[in-house]
């Protein structure tokens, strides 16, 4: 069986491994092998191994976090299986860090090192070169991937999904030099990321940029959750900045305005660990009190050395960018981080398209619900990457249960604001609509961070998707066309979503609707009704 996998961040890289004791494999990914989201990773990796820890504590955290819209299955398989594919990392050699603190042993007798992030009530992120968790965990993946029979294709763009007989073939691809290619495969396993390039500010590699979802979406696959995009709270606030981990947050830094003071406490009783979302939220409300000026992370409340020790890529780029941290608070911002929705998927994730699964960001098996738990994202990652490599070969059963028991509310999306076809060129009117490719990223990512970006209304809303639908680009031809097309084909489809969902919830916060509304759906989800996957969803 051969079987091709997208995107070589944790999640791929994973899959791939685990798929090749029994496939034939090719993976493929738009960038260099190590060019990922999960390279960029700080914190760690959350996980229940701790004496005082426990699965059914990590899937409390996870429900809170998640603002009531997880998918309890999927949240179960998380935190279950979670030790074991964290203990198979460290059987090929992640170097997660130590502690010498004899009471810190857990329950297998390791002496991990745990950390505590945001929104968690146990101390179990465990992490490895202080601050560097991803680049580490990708090297070792990298390593052992090297080790099996793997056939790597770097520097290769997906741009389609080959569609037969309403299943999923192969892939389109842009090779090595920007020719067309197509492979064949008997499945097709997305794992290629997020779309943090829908916003002028974020903490995403520049290869976020929606690929999979989009190809996803033009092939039939439903889609769900697209409103829930999570923006962090900590980006260090100068040009190209970069994300400033929420563990500094955890070991006791703590937010402050221009006149010093801590003005989280009065947001949220859990002050600067509060869920992702709130501190955001809190975070942007301060900057705007006192003029759109940065508010400051202040960790000189921490030993220097510890902070030093601890955080030494950190202490890196805050130097590089003219701060002593152990001295004078760092100026931060919240910026896009994490898509919450994705390509819709059940607990092995398989989607609505025969033939094609995916797993980690591109994905939305319900797992992070409206909001995703700090570190929940690596372990997301490894969970469902060995589940869906386990089953590439299952036969399917007759009924998905895609995004788990959360229930989808699948609408059909008509021509209107079917972002596939609305990027190809048309004329109305007489008036060529057509947009230079140069501008199209630039006003795509302006109209998505002014108006469905941290804070949304229904003007807004309406705006934007007007000044979205006026784009239309090109037949795309190379990397960056295709690109493109994807950020406007998710823009479009996020902004429909972010106007649907009439209430505030988690990540998606409506000024003209402030409050959860219990009676709305925990997930609203889409399907392209010109895709050439007959429009059966499975349950």
């Amino acid at each position: 069986m051969h079987v091709v996998i997208v995107g070589s961040g944790i999640a791929g890289l994973t899959a791939a491994i685990r798929a090749s004791a029994r496939h034939d494999v090719t993976l493929v990914t738009k960038g260099a092998l190590a060019d990922s989201a999960t390279a960029y990773a700080q914190g760690g990796v959350a996980v229940a191994l701790g004496a005082d820890d426990s699965a059914s504590l990590h899937q409390a955290d996870t429900h809170v976090a998640a603002a009531g819209s997880a998918d309890a299955r999927a949240v179960e398989v998380l935190c279950a299986d979670g030790p074991a594919r964290v203990r198979d990392l460290l059987a090929l050699g992640v170097p997660f860090d130590r502690t010498t603190d004899p009471s810190s042993l857990d329950r297998y007798g390791d002496d991990l090192a745990r950390g505590r992030e945001a929104a968690h009530g146990r101390w179990r992120v465990v992490h490895a070169d202080g601050d560097a968790t991803g680049a580490a965990i990708e090297r070792t993946l990298v390593d052992a991937l090297h080790r099996r029979h793997v056939t790597i294709l770097e520097r290769t763009c997906l741009t389609d999904l080959v569609v037969r007989d309403g299943a999923v073939v192969g892939v389109d691809v842009l090779d090595l030099l920007g020719e067309p290619r197509r492979i064949d495969a008997d499945a097709v396993v997305l794992a290629s990321g997020g779309a943090g390039h829908l916003y002028r500010e974020t903490t995403n590699p520049l290869v976020a940029t929606g690929d999979g979802q989009a190809a996803a979406w033009r092939a039939g696959a439903v889609l769900a959750d697209l409103e829930f995009v999570q923006f962090h709270p900590t980006r260090l606030a100068v040009p190209d900045g970069g994300l400033v981990s929420e563990a500094v947050r955890g070991e006791g830094a703590v937010l402050r305005d221009a006149r010093g003071r801590r003005f989280m406490t009065t947001v949220h009783p859990d002050a600067e660990l509060a869920p992702r979302d709130v501190v955001a939220r809190g975070i942007a409300a301060a900057a705007r009190d006192q003029g759109g000026e940065p508010v400051l992370l202040d960790a000189t409340g921490l030993d220097p050395a510890f902070l030093v020790g601890r955080f030494p890529g950190l202490t890196r780029a805050t130097r590089a960018a003219g701060f002593d941290w152990t001295r004078e608070g760092v100026p931060v911002a919240p910026a896009a981080h994490y898509s919450m929705g994705g390509v819709a998927t059940d607990a092995e994730g398989r989607t609505s398209i025969p033939g094609l699964l995916a797993v980690g960001e591109v994905a939305c098996t319900g797992v992070h619900g409206a909001n995703r738990l700090a570190s929940n994202s690596l372990l997301e990652g490894l969970v469902f990457a060995v589940r869906a490599a386990d089953a590439v070969d299952v036969p399917r059963p007759d009924r998905l249960r895609l995004r788990g028991d959360a229930g989808l509310h699948v609408t059909s999306v008509p021509a209107a604001a079917d972002a596939s076809r609305a990027s190809r060129p048309t004329r109305t009117g007489g008036t060529d609509h057509r947009t230079d490719t140069a501008d199209v990223r630039q006003t795509v990512q302006s109209v998505m961070t002014d108006h469905v970006g941290l804070l949304r209304d229904a003007t807004g809303l309406a705006g934007a998707r007007t000044a979205l639908d006026a784009l239309v680009l090109p037949e795309p031809t190379g990397v960056r066309d295709h690109e493109d097309r994807a950020l406007l084909d998710l823009a479009r489809l996020t902004a429909l979503a972010a106007a649907t969902r009439t209430e505030s919830r988690g990540a998606h916060a409506r000024t003209d609707h402030p409050d959860t509304d219990p009676a709305a759906p925990a997930s609203y989800a889409w399907v392209n009704e010109h895709a050439p996957v007959p429009q059966e969803v499975p349950a």
